[in-house]
């Protein structure tokens, strides 16, 4: 592991679980690093809300350690692909802000874009798809030194709750790249809604297996996917919300609402526990005027509002699609590499002006998979979003 630096705020945090119990002489009031997040978390470390806490490094919460950070918290992270949270196995963070007083994680630089800095990531014990579906082990993309999953489907990592995450996703190569949030193996006691991710260079949010439910995301300006599930996922995800807004523009090849897989990457369709996952009231807002032409790295338009495959079983109902924006595909369950199990059920809802409502099913009959001739009961209520200050 690297080496990493606690300064002496979060030192005397460490051992007596509170900032305010640092004697005086220890008290770094006049360092330029008294605010700094940095390195690995042991024991239980507290936030102070009236602080503004700059993350600077990769902020490891080991085995037994907990983060909590109070309603109101702002982190603004530097630049750069190593800076990054992660809770490792073991590891808790409870960061519960209110829809007065949300936690907010930013960049640095009031000019920055998407990639700026890592994410988050949280790494559980719960299963995954594998060989061994009790005792198998995925390793993190960003660092294969730590693992996630394990046979605890109810393990629990903490709380995220009223969190913006902002400009995150940077990236060290093409396959080597952060999300704005990353769930590894996350298990069902963690409790995860109220989520904003805004202007994040690869995913929105992506499922590496587990168990964990999320309730309350808004997704806006992901540079690839809104929603993305793999490794044998197996939990729901509920009223959600993506968004792309006007003038936006893709720099990925294959930009989706909902990217699908049943195991990872499509290598191992004989794995056990593939995906079986549930998607309920999502919208997708394609904002942006209708544009079907673009090229790799510049695509204003989706490439599917569903692409569900190799493997994975999904449960998509009372969804919508809806803007003036353009797509190749409405629902997609055909790959290379393994088609959506035939037992999905994917309904959505088509209210976007211009576009064919493509459903490539291949020559296979997937009779729950349907295009709904009334958008009754469907999509987000986008008022519950209301504390992210977005206007959508």
């Amino acid at each position: 592991m690297k080496k990493v630096f606690i300064n002496a705020m979060f030192f005397c945090a460490i051992s007596a679980a509170v900032l305010s119990s640092c004697s005086t002489e220890n008290d770094p009031t006049d360092s330029k690093d008294e605010n700094e997040l940095s390195g690995a978390i042991t024991n239980t470390v507290t936030l102070d809300a009236t602080k503004e806490y700059t993350l600077n490094g990769t902020v490891t919460v080991e085995d037994g350690g907990e983060l909590v950070i109070p309603a109101g918290t702002t982190i603004k992270c530097k630049k750069g692909f190593s800076n990054y949270l992660i809770v490792l196995q073991g590891g808790k963070i409870n960061a519960k802000g209110t829809a007065e007083k949300p936690i907010t994680f930013t960049a640095e630089e009031e000019s920055a874009k998407s990639g700026y800095w890592g994410g988050i990531i949280i790494n559980g014990k719960a299963p995954i798809s594998g060989e061994d579906g009790e005792t198998a082990q995925g390793q993190t993309e960003v660092n294969n030194a730590y693992a996630y999953g394990g046979s605890e489907a109810a393990d629990n990592s903490g709380i995220l709750e009223y969190v913006k995450i902002e400009y995150a996703g940077a990236r060290s190569t093409a396959s080597v790249e952060h999300n704005g949030l990353t769930l590894n193996g996350v298990g069902s006691g963690t409790t995860i809604k109220n989520i904003y991710v805004l202007e994040s260079a690869d995913d929105a949010i992506e499922f590496f297996g587990g168990t964990v439910n999320v309730d309350g995301l808004l997704a806006v300006n992901p540079d690839d996917d809104m929603f993305d599930f793999t490794q044998g996922y197996k939990g729901t995800l509920s009223n959600c919300y993506g968004v792309w807004a006007e003038g936006y523009t893709s720099t990925e090849k294959d930009p989706r609402g909902i990217e699908a897989d049943g195991n990872l990457d499509g290598e191992y369709p004989n794995h056990v526990n593939q995906s079986d996952f549930t998607v309920r009231n999502m919208t997708i807002d394609l904002k942006l005027a209708f544009d079907k032409n673009g090229t790799e790295g510049n695509f204003k338009h989706m490439i599917d509002v569903i692409k569900v495959r190799r493997g994975a079983k999904a449960n998509i109902t009372k969804s919508i699609v809806k803007g003036t924006g353009a797509y190749a595909d409405l629902i997609d369950i055909t790959d290379g590499s393994g088609s959506a199990d035939l037992n999905s059920v994917i309904e959505i809802y088509d209210a976007t002006t211009g576009n064919d409502k493509k459903v490539n099913k291949g020559d296979n009959q997937a009779d729950g998979v349907k295009v709904l001739d009334s958008d009754a009961d469907c999509g987000c209520d986008a008022s519950i979003f209301g504390w992210t200050g977005y206007e959508i």
